[in-house]
């Protein structure tokens, strides 16, 4: 693990902002305040973050069993929940290697839940931020095999990165060094169902110092540019899969507006 132990609770944090919406207490007063300034444009956050966390479930399932995959890469790993990623990816297969990565201290200090691995497989925690990737391919090649297939997951991560950062870029530069039969798992929240809500929502963020990019279908999909989209291609995060369970029951009829795709690299 590397990093410094370092929290600024003087602005929120999306991980920290994201733990609140799940009803956990990893998270400060600043943090609380802009989850409810977020829920008062619009209401179904704690929604958003549930469906999400869902399909990442399925996601990593799928990969562990239909695909067959034994190791993951997950970028912006958040504050652990249960059952987090390494408990799915063991439980399909025990032997699996998993590399998680952030760059809140405070998931830091949450490394040990993450690290409680199954004998036959490995667990590790590094501390960095998904703008060095050349960094994390270079920490993730000390416990995976870079020469076998990974899963790169990314998810509720890239709308926090804009087109001006290079969002697509780091992507591609996250994907090349990774070998063919390796997996993209995306998730990404949308502004096409509600444009009035999500600017504001950006320029809250953007109040914040922080970025915020919600992205239409067709800009989400240019992620996958190159790539085998698995079936059902992109779609809404609360329809991809619901055959492998743990769906998020939503009142209403709108649906919860975020995109989500699963791609293998050629």
């Amino acid at each position: 693990m590397t990093g410094q132990d370092f929290i600024d609770t003087s602005k929120p944090h999306p991980a920290r902002v994201y733990d609140w919406l799940l009803g956990g207490k990893d998270n400060y007063p600043v943090d609380e305040e802009m989850a409810q300034q977020l829920l008062a444009i619009d209401s179904r956050g704690p929604d958003m973050a549930r469906v999400n966390r869902a399909f990442m479930h399925r996601a990593t399932r799928w990969l562990g069993s239909a695909a067959g995959i034994r190791q993951f890469l997950d970028i912006g790993t958040g504050i652990p929940t249960e059952p987090n990623l390494h408990q799915i990816a063991q439980e399909v297969a025990p032997e699996s290697r998993i590399v998680y990565t952030d760059n809140d201290p405070i998931v830091l200090r949450h490394a040990e839940a993450l690290l409680r691995s199954t004998p036959e497989g490995v667990t590790e925690y590094v501390q960095a931020d998904v703008r060095e990737p050349e960094s994390i391919i270079e920490e993730a090649g000390k416990i995976l095999d870079l020469g076998k297939p990974v899963a790169l997951s990314l998810v509720a991560l890239l709308h926090f990165i804009s087109d001006e950062d290079g969002a697509y870029e780091l992507v591609r530069r996250l994907l090349d060094p990774l070998p063919s039969g390796s997996y993209l798992v995306l998730s990404h929240v949308t502004g096409d169902f509600d444009r009035g809500s999500a600017d504001k929502a950006r320029e809250l963020y953007k109040q914040r110092g922080l970025t915020l990019a919600p992205r239409s279908r067709e800009e989400f999909a240019k992620f996958f540019k190159g790539l085998e989209l698995v079936e059902p291609g992109v779609s809404l995060a609360a329809d991809w899969r619901p055959e492998l369970g743990e769906v998020v029951p939503v009142p209403g009829d709108e649906p919860v507006p975020g995109y989500a795709g699963v791609a293998r690299k050629l």
